[in-house]
């Protein structure tokens, strides 16, 4: 058999009980995302390594956890430098190298070098920023990461700037009056390229898919589709609204899952459906500007059984959907309760293929693909590291999970930074038991060896610079929760 073409959908922000091959009580059906697992895989433990959305997408591409990049909490704006070290091998040279063409359409969000300005500052809140060269090239752009071509946005459609990129240009100067959106429709402020429409930027995205299946179907491809959906501006189109039966964030995910079934539609017209693996997940879990009090009028929980949400470092923040369809390969309505991370990508093609990266890359990286072809003895289980929007680390090791800090890392309660003094500085949760993390057994001393054999073998992930076997490597600083030091520490947060 040939190679299989790859389409790697990733959703932005939708959580994993938005899907409803996923959660039995979702308040709508997913019909397109639910074919993904009739005629193929879902994972029901399968985890971001980050609970917000830059960071994610890094591991994703290079096979190592984010922190260990110069990124060591929070997400980039639409005028950051690029995050990806330069000169490092990614999912897409890699297959590059393979003979693949490689594709990159949709949100970036990665960073690039954009010509600026000597009074260039990059401002606050991923705001408008001024004195950007547009009409020169840019630098550390996808097609310099491994794509052969690129088609986007900069950063989440609600960051600046609004304008379309190919390549390594701009497709346009994006001009004043600079635009926004409130409310549900939530977009900064910011010049905007002429033809730059919101509401329509999905649709085009999709279509740039379509048409590059159609310019690549002789040869073996690779589509990386970030979509900007359901991430605000949350922007269903008319005849959508009130579809869902609940909001419009479920409108949206309703029109984001027909987007999925014309993309599947494609391949079965280009007679590609057989032999192309489509893998679908999330970045993180869904963010609170979907509205969770209105939707849970509704009967909807996008977090499903799981605390938390976007940005946390509990379940909600990283526990993702993942579906996974290749009918040559892999049989349909196959459920995996394996513990797998999007990190994992990278490892898993190189063994599809045979064949094996050099030692210094995807150094976080196992594969999956022994758990995608029902091979599942051969799968060797491992411990996973996920990491909140304010840097703090947490390990999962079976169905015990260590969190290095005494709150949600995130925005949920207690919010990072708004900690009560005497809480326990750290927390410990059975999965088996406690799904949704509400009995911290930290400070139980059931556990407590337990607990320091995972704070060391956290401690030597980190320190390695590396979760697999292998030489050992640098990480480019330190992580900004220093987990070494917190193998000495309390068991109580200071007063």
């Amino acid at each position: 058999m040939s190679k299989p073409n790859i389409i790697y959908i990733l959703a932005d922000d939708l959580g994993y009980g938005d899907v409803s091959c996923l959660n039995a009580n979702a308040a709508f059906k997913t019909k397109h995302l639910d074919s993904l697992y009739e005629n193929g895989l879902a994972f029901t433990d399968a985890h971001a390594t980050s609970a917000v959305c830059t960071p994610s997408r890094y591991s994703i591409l290079t096979g190592r956890y984010n922190w260990r990049s110069r990124l060591k909490k929070s997400v980039l704006g639409g005028f950051s430098s690029a995050l990806i070290e330069p000169g490092r091998m990614t999912a897409a040279s890699y297959l590059q190298n393979q003979g693949y063409k490689t594709a990159a359409i949709g949100k970036w969000h990665l960073g690039m070098d954009f010509a600026k300005k000597p009074h260039f500052q990059e401002k606050p809140d991923f705001s408008e920023s001024e004195a950007i060269a547009y009409d020169l090239p840019i630098k550390n752009a996808p097609t310099d990461f491994g794509f052969d071509t690129f088609f986007g946005i900069s950063a989440s459609l609600d960051m600046p700037p609004y304008v379309y990129i190919e390549n390594d240009r701009f497709t346009a100067v994006p001009k004043p009056p600079a635009k926004e959106g409130r409310g549900k429709q939530f977009y900064r402020q910011g010049l905007t390229a002429e033809g730059f429409d919101h509401h329509q930027v999905l649709a085009t995205l999709n279509q740039k898919v379509i048409s590059q299946i159609e310019a690549w179907k002789e040869e073996p491809f690779f589509i990386y589709y970030p979509m900007t959906a359901p991430h605000t501006p949350i922007l269903p189109p008319d005849e959508y609204l009130g579809r869902s039966g609940t909001n419009e964030y479920g409108d949206f995910v309703l029109y984001m899952d027909d987007l999925v079934g014309d993309i599947l539609q494609k391949l079965k017209d280009e007679d590609l459906f057989d032999n192309t693996l489509v893998i679908f997940t999330s970045d993180n879990g869904c963010s609170p500007m979907a509205d969770f009090d209105e939707l849970k009028r509704c009967g909807h929980h996008p977090s499903y059984v799981f605390r938390g949400h976007k940005a946390d470092i509990y379940e909600g923040g990283h526990r993702i959907p993942l579906l996974i369809q290749w009918p040559a390969k892999i049989k349909g309505r196959q459920t995996s309760d394996d513990l797998v991370s999007l990190v994992d990508f990278f490892a898993t093609l190189a063994d599809l293929l045979g064949t094996k990266p050099p030692d210094i890359y995807a150094e976080d990286s196992v594969s999956n693909l022994p758990i995608w072809l029902d091979q599942q003895n051969q799968y060797q289980p491992r411990s996973l590291v996920q990491q909140s929007i304010d840097g703090s680390l947490s390990l999962r090791k079976g169905p015990y999970k260590l969190v290095m800090c005494p709150g949600s890392g995130g925005w949920s309660w207690p919010e990072s930074g708004k900690i009560i003094p005497g809480m326990p500085a750290f927390q410990f949760f059975d999965l088996r038991q406690d799904i949704s993390e509400q009995n911290n057994l930290a400070l139980a001393h059931e556990h407590d060896e337990v607990i320091q054999e995972m704070k060391n073998e956290l401690a030597d992930i980190v320190k390695n610079g590396r979760s697999t076997p292998g030489s050992a490597l640098e990480n480019n600083g330190e992580p900004v929760w220093d987990t070494v030091s917190w193998l000495e520490s309390s068991t109580t947060s200071p007063q």
